[in-house]
């Protein structure tokens, strides 16, 4: 064991993973067992605990905080890494027994562990972290737990992922799993929102996997988006999927599958959404179709909402448009 009262200094071998805790009485321990057995033998606490994993590639920011409630900053010389960090590092608060706090970093932050004692866990397994993980989320300490989980590669985290998808788990949890599985386990994370959204007995949920779905740098996810807009038997679904699609999808194929449903939807609500969603085209590019409901379609309803949308644009078309109206 090594013990540091005012800094820790670490030697290059250990920077990819350990680091720079100021401010705490350090101790690191190889990794044994379970990281609930190793955190139990530490005693009631306070103290902080922490540990390395490895992350999935990409830019997922390096959590080095910059207000003195949380310490932080960037360790001096750590690099500016251009492709997104490689390495997390958990960090746990344990007082009374519990679990207090639990969030993540990475190995270039500097730390202050404003004098409690810390503990340092070398060589944990990715199953282990995993697992632990897993079980804080279903102690329902929630997104904090979820997020790191979902940053692990490997199908580890995979398979974890997809039980915390179960109808069995509480919507909340479910809901939150179904984000990260969009905005970080690629194709995987694609398979299993379909199932999600073919199964899952709760719209509120199913809304938010066709949100996840969205987020996805997969082009897959769209595909399930628009399928969704056009084919979902539940018309809350249907509308949210016009929704996204205004907001992600490239223009003209946006306003190819909203048309069609303000065209073909048997359900008015997705008719009105579609209308919406026209509206929330970038750059007014839905003003022309707007028009044109507001000016052809048959359902009295329908154009009332076109009329609505228009004069919230304020755009010039929209403009004439009214003029033209007036005029008749």
């Amino acid at each position: 064991m090594k013990t540091a009262t005012l800094s820790l200094m670490l030697g290059a071998c250990l920077w990819a993973q350990q680091p720079q805790i100021e401010n705490a009485r350090l101790e690191s321990h190889n990794f044994t067992g379970t990281l609930e057995a190793q955190l139990s033998q530490l005693g009631s606490g306070p103290f902080w605990a922490g540990y390395a994993q490895k992350m999935i590639a990409g830019n997922h920011g390096d959590g080095c905080w910059t207000n003195s409630d949380n310490g932080g900053g960037r360790s001096p010389n750590a690099p500016v890494r251009l492709e997104g960090q490689t390495v997390m590092v958990v960090l746990v608060r344990v007082e009374a027994g519990q679990i207090d706090k639990l969030q993540t970093t990475s190995p270039d932050c500097r730390l202050d562990g404003g004098g409690l004692p810390f503990h340092w866990f070398n060589n944990v397994p990715a199953a282990a972290s995993v697992a632990w993980l897993k079980s804080q989320v279903l102690s329902e300490k929630g997104d904090r737990t979820i997020y790191p989980l979902a940053m692990h590669p490997g199908p580890e985290a995979d398979r974890a992922l997809d039980e915390l998808t179960a109808a069995t788990q509480p919507e909340k949890i479910r809901e939150r799993t179904a984000f990260w599985l969009g905005n970080t386990r690629g194709q995987h994370g694609i398979d299993s929102l379909k199932r999600m959204l073919a199964s899952d007995p709760s719209v509120k949920v199913r809304e938010q996997v066709v949100f996840a779905l969205s987020n996805s740098r997969q082009p897959a996810g769209m595909a399930v988006v628009f399928e969704a807009a056009k084919n979902d038997k539940t018309p809350q679904i249907r509308s949210k999927a016009l929704f996204w699609i205004a907001q992600k999808a490239a223009a003209r194929e946006a306003q190819q599958v909203i048309g069609k449903a303000i065209a073909d939807d048997p359900d008015r609500g997705v008719k009105e959404q579609a209308v919406f969603a026209l509206k929330n085209l970038p750059d007014d590019q839905g003003v022309p179709m707007l028009i044109d409901v507001a000016k052809s379609n048959p359902d009295p309803a329908v154009r009332k909402k076109a009329m609505f949308w228009l004069g919230q644009s304020k755009d010039a078309r929209a403009l004439d448009f009214f003029a033209s109206v007036l005029k008749q």
